[in-house]
């Protein structure tokens, strides 16, 4: 009989460093010590921490913290991929906002961190015929955290969304990989029209805060949006647009606009 063949460890560096951060926390910080071991050290695995943080979040008189980590728990055991978005935003806005020096920061206190992880709780209750109670997830998120997405909106992973406060997704939105916005975006349609009615935006765009993206139109790929502008036609890859409504005024300036977070519009 063959001998059987050692197992081989997951490695799992993003979890890995968020406990070697939780542990560092504590010492530098003793008050602390509850909040760290409760979110994130008392937990086996990202997954099981995300589920707690979800269900202390937008527990209500309404809907228990016991029933909404159930509902989390099942969501991330049924869908790996859940886990991997939440590690590849997470490196994402550890990579593109400056005030994140640590991993464990976006899981504990980034609101846009954690409004976009339980969208996705909320999007996989939707694509699972379980429209009512992804409705009440939305309602949560955003009684919670200021950020309104439809749950039948589609975004990518390694999303950054900085501040956070009063984003707007509409129902068919969808949002490509590596994308970054700012505070008071909005993606919304332009009257009471049925159907396809929402944004298409392309991978590696950079929205600015106060945005206003409206329509089915696209926004194609590493593009730039100046802050504050209103945008209600489609959008060329690598430019940038500005204005009200805006309109081009030149080249994105860079090859990942997202992940350098130049806002900055030149002279030329």
């Amino acid at each position: 009989m063959a001998e059987a063949r050692p197992r081989v460890a997951t490695v799992d560096p993003v979890w890995q460093r968020i406990v070697e951060e939780g542990h560092a926390a504590i010492l530098a910080e003793p008050l602390l010590g509850g909040l760290v071991h409760s979110s994130l050290l008392h937990h086996p695995s990202m997954e099981r921490a995300l589920a707690y943080r979800f269900s202390l979040k937008l527990a209500s008189g309404e809907m228990s913290e016991q029933i909404l980590r159930e509902i989390a728990d099942e969501a991330y055991a049924s869908d790996p991929e859940l886990g991997q978005m939440a590690r590849a935003d997470m490196v994402a806005v550890y990579e593109r906002d400056p005030a994140c020096h640590r991993f464990l920061q976006p899981i504990l206190f980034f609101k846009g961190y954690q409004a976009v992880q339980a969208y996705r709780v909320g999007h996989w209750l939707w694509t699972n015929g379980r429209q009512d109670l992804a409705y009440f997830v939305q309602m949560r998120v955003s009684e919670a955290f200021g950020v309104d997405v439809h749950p039948a909106a589609r975004i990518g992973r390694g999303i950054m969304i900085d501040h956070a406060h009063s984003i707007v997704i509409g129902e068919t939105a969808v949002v490509g990989d590596n994308v970054s916005m700012l505070h008071s975006v909005t993606l919304g349609g332009t009257g009471k029209e049925d159907g396809d009615r929402h944004p298409k935006i392309g991978n590696g765009v950079l929205i600015g805060a106060g945005a206003k993206v409206l329509g089915n139109i696209h926004v194609g790929h590493c593009s730039r949006i100046a802050a504050g502008s209103v945008v209600l036609q489609d959008v060329p890859p690598c430019t940038t647009v500005a204005g009200v409504p805006a309109r081009v005024v030149g080249e994105a300036g860079c090859a990942q606009p997202a992940v350098t977070m130049d806002h900055l519009l030149s002279d030329g």
